[in-house]
């Protein structure tokens, strides 16, 4: 948690602690990314902390519309009592509310009248986490800007993607089980 005479530390969103690294490039609100985030829980604990690394990093897409707000708020609640954990429940909730920060075949429908502000207050209902003043952290910019810089450093084009020791693992899907994953990255 951040002090006012301390600068704001967003807290990495990282779990475990195993030598294996699994860093998946994800958008909040893309379908294929709320599935494999929704799996990342269940493949920590299949494949233990101490033999896994997981690693959330963040790939805008700008046909998802709110992307960088979204991502924005997801890094703010990071920031809050709680760290990555905070962070984690705030992208959970955009996964599970999806359609109400998307829009209509990415260009039509209710949220096109939403403005940010609108968009950080619906997430602060649904998630229950007070994100405003986080949000308007001016520092949050240089951690946007490291996860942008990383993922394009990387190749990374789409969401999701994901990396296994520093290297992409283009046969990881999805759509594949929490085991296939496991295969796919011991092997």
């Amino acid at each position: 948690m951040s002090h006012p005479s301390s600068p704001p530390h967003a807290d990495p969103l990282c779990w475990g602690h195993g030598p294996v690294v699994f860093e998946a490039f994800l958008e909040p609100t893309c379908p294929f990314s709320v599935r494999a985030f929704n799996k990342l829980d269940e493949l920590l604990q299949t494949a233990g902390e101490d033999h896994l690394t997981v690693k959330i990093r963040f790939q805008s897409q700008p046909w998802h519309m709110f992307s960088g707000v979204i991502i924005r708020c997801i890094l703010a609640a990071s920031t809050l009592e709680g760290g990555k954990e905070t962070a984690k429940t705030v992208m959970a909730t955009v996964g599970a509310h999806r359609e109400e920060f998307e829009f209509i075949n990415h260009c039509s429908g209710p949220n096109m009248d939403a403005t940010p502000a609108d968009i950080i207050a619906r997430l602060e209902r649904y998630s229950g986490v007070r994100l405003a003043s986080a949000f308007a952290i001016p520092e949050l910019q240089t951690v946007i800007k490291w996860h942008c810089k990383y993922a394009r450093q990387n190749g990374i084009h789409v969401s999701p993607t994901f990396m296994v020791d520093g290297l992409i693992n283009p046969s990881i899907s999805s759509g594949d089980s929490v085991k296939d994953w496991i295969g796919k990255i011991s092997g």
